[in-house]
């Protein structure tokens, strides 16, 4: 065993493929990419047989696409972490893929070091989402739904500057960002968010999209 996050990847454009294993040899020594697949049922079968632990996965893809092969991979190997990568944007494509189990959704414009940061923190069980995706899952469900918040429970039991906080981090903001938005203390936004952890019971960020949904479900 190298102790290396073992990383597959399932793209269909070859020259994309190459360029990350490129990027991987040269700038993450703590990687080591196992295998390449080129349509969605290789992999599933490469990963059945490799058993990664990160998969990169684009979402159209020949034969079977991303999200259904996410499906089938998790189905018999729930300890695989699945990262999205694709050009699209699509509600349809990010619900659908998250919904199957994905730990994240990143547009193929990120950066290298994003991408390199990405794939650690999946492994390590965080969910890494791209803010431009987190902002569009959201913006419209508070545009269409906010009068219906007022009657769920949960939402009720945060304050108004923890309400504002919440619609931010739903919306892909950083506490940084955050704390430029509204004029406070970045102390003060990591106090806030802290409380509606708390209150919500939950323990990140992507959690907070998954309630924000809700608000468009009532």
């Amino acid at each position: 065993m190298t102790g290396k996050i073992r990383v597959l990847l399932a793209d269909d454009q070859r020259l994309f493929t190459d360029s990350i294993c490129t990027l991987i040899k040269n700038y993450a020594k703590d990687m080591e990419v196992i295998g390449v697949a080129a349509t969605g049922a290789e992999a599933v079968k490469l990963a059945q047989t490799l058993q990664p632990q990160v998969i990169l996965m684009d979402v159209r893809m020949p034969e079977m696409d991303g999200v259904q092969a996410t499906q089938n991979i998790l189905k018999f190997s729930p300890q695989i972490r699945i990262m999205m990568l694709s050009t699209f944007d699509e509600d349809d494509y990010v619900r659908e893929a998250l919904h199957h189990g994905a730990a994240g959704y990143l547009l193929k414009d990120v950066s290298p070091t994003e991408l390199i940061a990405s794939i650690r923190a999946i492994k390590e069980g965080s969910v890494q989402i791209s803010p431009s995706v987190a902002s569009k899952l959201v913006e419209q469900l508070y545009e269409r739904n906010g009068k219906k918040s007022q009657g769920i429970e949960w939402y009720q039991t945060l304050s108004q500057r923890e309400k504002e906080i919440f619609m931010l981090i739903s919306k892909g903001y950083g506490n940084t960002q955050i704390s430029q938005e509204l004029g406070i203390a970045e102390q003060t936004v990591r106090n806030h968010v802290s409380s509606i952890y708390g209150k919500l019971g939950i323990k990140d960020r992507f959690q907070i999209i998954q309630y924000a949904n809700q608000l468009g479900q009532k």
